[in-house]
């Protein structure tokens, strides 16, 4: 048997393991299942330059019942954002200047959490469109865990858009399994080792926890030079022995991240490798796994050769592209053809592995943000990346 044929094998192996644990998914979050959250509950959406989009995430909010208060932070905005926040009536916190060695987010939210008023917080970014009910379905799981992190339903505005976006979703699913694992990582968990914690996975879109304990962890502020902040954020606080989850809130929570095909090969492309919270030999076995269960098959199928083990891995892929549906707000012909752009997703995340992008929002950081932090002299500081950075459709960096 080939080298190749043997390491394909392997793979595949891994990622059946992978992909088996769906069937212990637990149900998606729906409203109503809880109640009102017996304690205030504080929303804090940092934002910088999104008063086109930030009115969609705000006013279902303000008319939540279970939301004691929503705070934005305005990052700097240079736009109209803290105007329509403050209009929509919210309370707005204008952010103070960048300090050196923070990346933008975080500074944001360690401010919005600050102001926060409420014990529990849920933060979620400008681009979500989050529905009546999830801040108390959020609110009730803080029972049974410490962090809490939920997945959304994508918006795409188009079939090239939705194919590029789920071909990337599905790299994160070969790597690290379907959303919404059975039970947090924790004290009380099924496991505590470093080996899980390295692969647990957060979505910093939607995250709530409870303000003093946060207070307590000063979680912002020990991850403050990562790029990717949400994952930093999760790693370390499971480290700590927090209990996390990371649930599926579809029926409560959507996004419209990107505006073309373009925007989701840029936005997301630039960090979906997470190279900055993931050990080099780690992040070779990552690729490894893409490129030998989904981009090869493709490759070999397109020359017309393809061998046993290929068809039985696209037949695999297939059957994740159904098991996707739920994920995406109107599923149409894109997701059924992401599999076709496995090999460019490959491509781009291999890219993102080896050269990781450091500009964000108008801002460039230094080689001691993200991997290469620790690597140099401490943190440079940060500079504007000027007016010819291409725009971006995510959440405030």
């Amino acid at each position: 048997m080939r080298p190749l044929t043997v390491l394909q094998a392997a793979a595949a192996a891994v990622v059946a393991a992978r992909l088996a644990r769906g069937r212990r998914r637990p149900a998606p979050l729906r409203p109503g299942l809880s109640g009102p959250p017996p304690e205030r509950v504080s929303v804090v959406v940092p934002a910088r330059d999104e008063e086109s989009r930030i009115g969609e995430c705000l006013a279902p909010l303000l008319s939540d019942p279970a939301v004691g208060e929503v705070i934005v932070v305005d990052d700097e905005s240079r736009d109209g954002t803290a105007r329509l926040a403050e209009r929509l009536g919210a309370t707005v916190v204008t952010g103070a200047p960048l300090p050196d060695g923070w990346v933008g987010k975080q500074w944001a939210l360690h401010q919005g959490v600050q102001a926060a008023k409420g014990p529990i917080v849920v933060l979620l970014d400008a681009d979500t469109r989050p529905k009546e009910g999830l801040c108390a379905e959020l609110a009730a799981l803080l029972g049974s865990h410490d962090l809490v992190s939920a997945g959304p339903r994508f918006i795409c505005g188009g079939a090239l858009e939705q194919a590029l976006h789920a071909s990337l979703l599905a790299t994160l699913v070969y790597r690290f399994g379907p959303i919404g694992p059975s039970s947090p990582i924790g004290p009380r968990g099924p496991v505590r080792r470093e080996a899980a914690v390295e692969r647990l996975l957060v979505n910093g879109q939607c995250m709530a926890f409870r303000k003093a304990r946060m207070a307590e962890a000063d979680g912002f502020a020990r991850v403050r030079h990562h790029l990717t902040d949400d994952v930093a954020l999760g790693r370390l606080l499971a480290r700590d022995g927090w209990r996390v989850a990371f649930v599926d809130a579809g029926p409560l929570l959507e996004v419209d991240m990107h505006t073309s095909a373009a925007s989701v090969w840029r936005e997301w492309g630039r960090s979906i490798a997470l190279r900055d919270v993931t050990p080099a030999g780690r992040l070779a076995g990552d690729l490894a796994v893409v490129w030998l269960t989904a981009a090869l098959p493709v490759l070999r199928l397109a020359a017309g050769r393809p061998t046993p083990l290929d068809l039985g891995l696209l037949a695999q892929r297939l059957l994740l592209v159904a098991a996707l549906r739920d994920s995406y707000v109107q599923p149409g012909p894109g997701l059924a053809a992401s599999p076709l752009l496995d090999v460019a997703t490959a491509v781009r995340l291999t890219w993102s592995a080896l050269l990781p992008a450091r500009s964000w929002r108008g801002r460039a950081y230094g080689r001691a943000y993200g991997p290469d932090h620790g690597r140099g002299r401490g943190p440079a500081a940060v500079r504007p990346a000027g007016r010819s950075a291409p725009p971006v459709r995510s959440a405030a960096r």
